[in-house]
């Protein structure tokens, strides 16, 4: 039954008449938009394709396809949106209300009673029924209208027409909207579109920063572009009427016959003109081409040198539009170099050290200044002279010629003679490995005699290691690039040693900072150099006053430094006097400012006089069985070094013992090593018995039988030593034994093969007992200085005693109270153990990175080698 029908009362639908309305309009919305959605995307893509010029760029056979598919397209819109549109009615706004209600209350407002109209009863009933839905018509809203055709368009056409539409309008021409006479250019006829019958742009490349040049609003008929700028020209009305005549491209101009184009783009090659002819009026413009000029860099200073060689290079960079990117490669300046001693050899290969140049992060790059900063102390040409190529690349990937620098690559200054002599010696090997012999017998030389020339003994363990493995690689023939970088890398530790001092007060680093600022003066320091030794004894001053404060309160007396006339010294006199002494260094008074160091010094060792009788005791337990793994440690380097050389004579049987060539011991007799001298019964004890020299010297009366056997009382000896180890229970004290354990068995396994003869297999275990007695001695320096801070308090005397050793058995410096290391609070609170494994986890992971350049990867490898 229509819902529109009689009903059979009367009704009244006035609640309905605006929300009928209003849902009817939705109607016709929803109706036109399930219908017309394909007309108005072909419609919208059809515009675009005019409005962008798109049939101007086609040929005329695609031009006319592309015509006839947008026609039939149309066409074919227009009979879906005929078939699937109906004009919606009044009645189905009311039924589209009506569905959205409970119980349908228009349909019933409208219905007749079918069955029952003869009886009252059932006649309440109805007209109770229709009331009630009469009621609920108040509550009538309007529908809102279904406009999703998504079903239908699946791939969302529509809004991709929507979406070029938006494109047209913002870059294309609504008024100009293309010219069908392109599809006939044989018939002549007028241009239809309105306004201008041509545009033109020249938009220059994004790296310039330059703005888009609109020709059509431009009043000037000369401009400067960029070279490399696209002109871009879109020609409207009938083909042929307008021509672009330009000579910046370099393009042939259009041959007869040839259909012209409406729509291109070129580049701007040089310098020349750009003109339409045809139209009501010809216009023309002077192109003048600004060719991208090279970018330039040069340094902007010396090469600055700091004391632990770090190098500092200023520069300059300029270009018209802004630098990219520059490098700065050193390389070998050999011309250069002076060919004596080490380096009369010819030079081995060497790879060119590549610094990328740092960029500024923000702000302009046309013209800016920077500094390269490295630290190139460890590298092979380190102190050389060298050629610094620096080089820059602009936006457009220009390079400039190479700007080229010559200097002394910059190296960490040895002060210290022995160190020094090191250096270069590690500088000859990386020169040539071919100089390992003359190395050799160099470095012998210098550890001839370590009580009076190394101030640590870990330097000279060091050396003597470096010494082993040179000439038993030299010996096979075997010095890889490795072992080559092993052997540096131990001279450069061994020098650091010695150089820094690792001295374990304030009085001993004050003494060194003294001598290195001296001999530094006598050498003729940069300035700067002067400012870091400088600084190095104020801080060493420093904590000097802070020791012997320390050392009147453990005392229990309230102590002040005085000198010899009991005068009182404060800390901001002797300040006062450094500030004067780095015055009279600024002023060129040398003499002036030694005599005043001189005097400074003086007043310093009164100062240690006065202080220096408290606190002497008794050596502790820990430190005596330092002293003795020290002396376990320096017999077998001696056991080491006389196997090396009873391998030498056996591949040199024609040759006496002790003989070899470059057998020289360290006091300078052939065949002797570190710990010939001593005697067969003292050896085991770490004795220091020293037995009388020969004339010749050279020849062992021990043989291979001997040699065991003192392997072997050696082995007993650290046995023994073990049992009275201190640190027992704590993790550094168990790390201790652990390792002395594992020095025990490499011990074991060279005794087993110096008596079976294999002295190459002897040599490999000696080495790994040593590097376990260094493991097991720096455990128990730990320990020591664990059990130090947790008595610091209560064991005073204890903390006074170790304050007046020296230099602890791995050459590391003290604090106050015996604590090794800093002074200072580096960890903040922190668990360092943890930290440093860590450290060493994080490390090991970078150096396992085969995407990590090689240098890098060399460089965590060494720092692996301190773990």
């Amino acid at each position: 039954m229509s819902i529109l029908s009689k009903p059979d009362s009367p009704v009244d639908l006035s609640a309905l008449r605006t929300p009928a309305r209003l849902t009817l309009l939705g109607l016709w919305a929803e109706r036109i938009t399930h219908a017309f959605w394909p007309l108005w995307t072909v419609g919208l893509v059809i515009w675009t394709v005019l409005a962008m010029g798109v049939l101007s760029d086609l040929p005329l056979e695609a031009a006319w396809g592309a015509t006839l598919a947008g026609a039939g397209a149309l066409i074919w819109s227009l009979i879906f949106a005929y078939r699937r549109f109906s004009a919606p009615k009044y009645a189905d706004a009311l039924e589209r209300i009506d569905l959205t209600m409970p119980g349908r209350p228009v349909t019933a407002a409208l219905d007749t009673q079918a069955i029952g109209a003869s009886d009252a009863a059932s006649q309440e009933i109805w007209h109770a029924h229709k009331a009630r839905m009469q009621a609920r018509l108040a509550e009538a809203r309007a529908v809102d209208p279904d406009l999703r055709v998504s079903k239908a368009d699946p791939y969302a056409l529509r809004y991709v027409a929507l979406l070029f539409f938006a494109l047209a309008v913002g870059f294309g021409s609504l008024l100009r909207t293309g010219s069908f006479d392109d599809l006939t250019p044989g018939l002549g006829g007028q241009a239809i579109a309105a306004g201008p019958a041509w545009e033109i742009w020249i938009e220059p490349p994004a790296y310039t920063g330059k703005p888009s040049l609109y020709l059509n609003d431009v009043k000037v008929s000369e401009l400067d572009v960029p070279v490399g700028s696209d002109l871009t020209v879109r020609l409207y009305g009938q083909v042929g009427s307008l021509a672009l005549n330009e000579t910046v491209s370099g393009a042939a101009p259009t041959a007869e016959g040839e259909v012209p184009q409406t729509a291109f783009t070129r580049k701007v090659n040089r310098s020349g003109t750009v003109a339409i002819e045809g139209g009501d009026e010809d216009k023309a413009w002077q192109i003048t081409a600004l060719e991208d000029s090279l970018p330039t860099i040069a340094a902007d200073g010396e090469v600055e040198r700091k004391v632990d060689g770090e190098m500092a290079l200023p520069f300059r960079a300029t270009d018209d539009y802004g630098v990219e990117f520059g490098t700065a490669t050193i390389s070998l300046d050999l011309a250069s170099v002076d060919r004596r001693y080490g380096l009369a050899l010819e030079p081995e290969p060497q790879e060119s050290i590549v610094l990328d140049l740092p960029m500024p992060i923000s702000g302009d790059r046309a013209d800016f200044s920077e500094v390269v900063i490295e630290n190139l102390s460890e590298h092979p040409l380190a102190t050389l002279p060298v050629t610094i190529d620096l080089q820059v690349t602009d936006s457009s990937e220009q390079t400039n010629a190479p700007t080229q620098v010559q200097t002394e690559l910059p190296g960490r200054r040895f002060f210290q003679p022995i160190a020094n002599a090191l250096i270069e010696q590690r500088r000859d090997l990386l020169w040539n490995r071919d100089n390992a012999k003359r190395i050799t017998q160099i470095l012998r030389t210098i550890t001839y005699d370590p009580d009076d020339y190394f101030p640590s003994e870990v330097a000279f363990l060091t050396v003597r290691m470096a010494i082993t493995r040179l000439e038993l690689a030299r010996e096979f023939d075997q010095i890889t690039d490795e072992k080559q970088a092993e052997i540096a890398e131990m001279l450069w530790r061994a020098a650091t040693l010695i150089e820094d001092g690792r001295l374990d007060d304030a009085r001993e680093r004050l003494r060194a900072a003294q001598e290195r600022l001296s001999e530094a003066m006598e050498q003729g320091a940069t300035s700067e150099e002067i400012a870091e030794l400088m600084q190095e004894l104020s801080e060493a001053m420093r904590d000097l006053m802070e020791q012997l404060a320390q050392e009147g309160q453990e005392g229990g007396e309230q102590q002040q430094a005085q000198n010899q006339q009991g005068q009182e010294i404060t800390g901001d006199q002797l300040q006062e006097m450094l500030d004067e002494i780095q015055r009279l260094m600024e002023e060129g008074r040398t003499e002036e400012a030694q005599a005043l160091l001189d005097q400074l010094m003086e007043m310093i060792e009164n100062m240690q006089v006065t202080q220096g009788q408290q606190g002497q005791g008794q050596p502790s337990p820990g430190e005596q069985a330092m002293e003795g793994l020290q002396d376990t440690l320096r017999e077998q380097q001696g056991l080491s070094d006389e196997a090396f050389r009873d391998l030498q004579e056996q591949f040199n049987p024609g040759a006496q013992a002790g003989e070899n060539q470059g057998n020289e011991g360290r006091n300078g007799g052939q065949g002797r090593g570190q710990s010939h001298e001593n005697s067969p019964g003292q050896e085991g004890e770490g004795g220091e018995n020293q037995q009388a020299e020969g004339e010749g010297g050279g020849q062992d009366q021990r043989g291979e039988g001997s040699l065991a056997d003192r392997q072997q009382a050696l082995r007993d000896e650290l046995n023994r030593q073990q049992r009275n180890l201190p640190g027992q229970g704590s993790p550094e004290g168990e790390a201790a034994r652990e390792a002395l354990d594992r020095a025990g068995e490499a011990m074991e396994r060279a005794e087993d093969a110096l008596r079976n003869d294999e002295t190459a297999e002897a040599l490999g275990a000696q080495s790994d007992a040593m590097e376990a007695l260094r493991e097991g001695m720096r455990n128990l320096g730990e320990a020591m200085a664990q059990q130090q801070q947790d008595g610091q308090g209560q064991q005073g005397q204890n903390a006074g005693r170790a304050n007046n050793q020296r230099q602890d058995p791995l050459g590391r410096e003290q604090g106050t109270n015996g604590m090794i290391g800093s002074e200072d609070n580096m960890l903040q609170g922190e668990d360092a153990r943890r930290r440093a494994r860590d450290l060493r986890d994080e490390i090991r992971r970078r150096s396992g990175e085969q995407e990590r350049p090689e240098i890098e990867r060399d460089y965590l490898r060494r720092l692996l080698d301190q773990f």
